[in-house]
């Protein structure tokens, strides 16, 4: 199922939920719709659904404006946050009940029944009750229920958000695996990176009611658009005097309007020889260390700035007040309403050694 949001705006009492709003989405495609707590993501997911319906816009669905049509005609499953699963149903009664609604044969609704269940890895369940279940079987049992009647579009609003972190990797990676095998198109709502990161084949960045950037998580990871695209995806942080680190005095930061962010993977902090382009580096010292369990998280100050870094355990240890060199490989340069990456330009290999 082919999707095109057109010029999509919609508003609560006067309040912009959802602002202009256009994008494209192929046959196929896991996507992850993901922005801030109130940025319009749901109220997005809704409006495909029917369960809304766009103030201004179009949305087209295999080349068919379906504003005006039903949800039930849209050949859409929906996975709510809370399962929303009937307590006083049966997990075979549950995955049934769109079926028996649209008053199927029994036998097919045997069948298709069956067929979930091997799908989603809940037989040996089915005549068990929602409270009888795991959170993360509770969420097995909602998907099937959503693909029961055959969608082409699904769309899964928070689905993991009401489960442990454990049993939330386990199911996302099983959650690409079932929508890969399926083939249908799957539009998931989150606010984990992440999440969205490791799952979408592409991500839309939503914030304010705008879309603020659509592509791959890599490129987006890589290659943000926007200042709040930049500062948003990864561990970023804003500096006050990026003019003040070596290799960036020359960036037009005096203009009043450029600024720059950095993040832990552009800093390299070391003793002695540790740094391979020595010339590009400048001294520093560390303010805060953090055991993060597989690495050492390290926050230094250079140049007036306070940079986040991470170094192996492998290393020798670093303590607060230990004096390191520092290498600062690139930054985002954010101006107005756009991002580039601007690498260290005194970056230069060291000399070969000659055996």
């Amino acid at each position: 199922m082919n999707i095109e949001v057109r010029n999509v705006s919609k508003s609560y009492g006067g309040q912009l939920a959802v602002n202009d709003v256009s994008f494209k989405i192929d046959r196929g495609k896991l996507i992850g719709l993901l922005g801030p707590s109130g940025g319009g993501k749901s109220t997005l997911l809704r409006m495909l659904a029917g369960l809304e319906t766009p103030d201004t816009g179009d949305i087209i669905i295999d080349g068919r404006r379906v504003n005006s049509v039903a949800p039930q005609y849209r050949g859409i499953g929906f996975v709510f946050q809370n399962y929303a699963l009937f307590r006083h149903m049966s997990v075979y009664d549950n995955i049934a009940f769109g079926l028996s609604v649209k008053k199927e044969k029994k036998a097919a609704i045997a069948r298709r029944v069956e067929e979930l269940l091997v799908l989603t890895a809940l037989k040996g369940f089915e005549h068990r009750y929602p409270h009888q279940l795991s959170g993360g079987q509770r969420q097995r049992v909602a998907f099937a229920r959503a693909l029961a009647p055959g969608p082409e579009l699904l769309l899964l609003d928070e689905p993991f958000a009401a489960i442990d972190a454990k049993v939330r990797k386990e199911l996302r990676t099983w959650l690409k695996s079932l929508i890969e095998r399926l083939g249908i198109t799957a539009i998931f709502v989150t606010h984990d990176q992440d999440e969205a990161i490791e799952v979408a084949d592409e991500m839309l960045i939503i914030q304010q009611g705008k879309l603020e950037q659509q592509g791959t998580p890599m490129d987006i990871y890589q290659l943000p658009q926007t200042p709040f695209v930049a500062g948003f995806i990864g561990e970023s942080r804003l500096l006050p005097n990026p003019d003040r680190l070596r290799g960036f005095e020359d960036v037009a930061f005096g203009t009043g309007h450029l600024s720059a962010i950095v993040r832990p993977e552009f800093v390299e902090v070391g003793r002695g020889g540790e740094i391979a382009f020595p010339s590009a580096s400048e001294k520093g010292v560390v303010r805060h260390v953090f055991f993060r369990g597989a690495y050492l998280e390290l926050e230094v100050e250079a140049g007036g700035n306070l940079l986040p870094s991470r170094r192996s355990l492998d290393g020798e240890p670093m303590r607060s007040g230990d004096e390191v060199s520092v290498l600062v490989h690139r930054l985002y340069v954010l101006d107005r309403g756009s991002a580039c990456i601007v690498e260290n330009p005194l970056k230069i290999d060291p000399m070969p050694v000659h055996i």
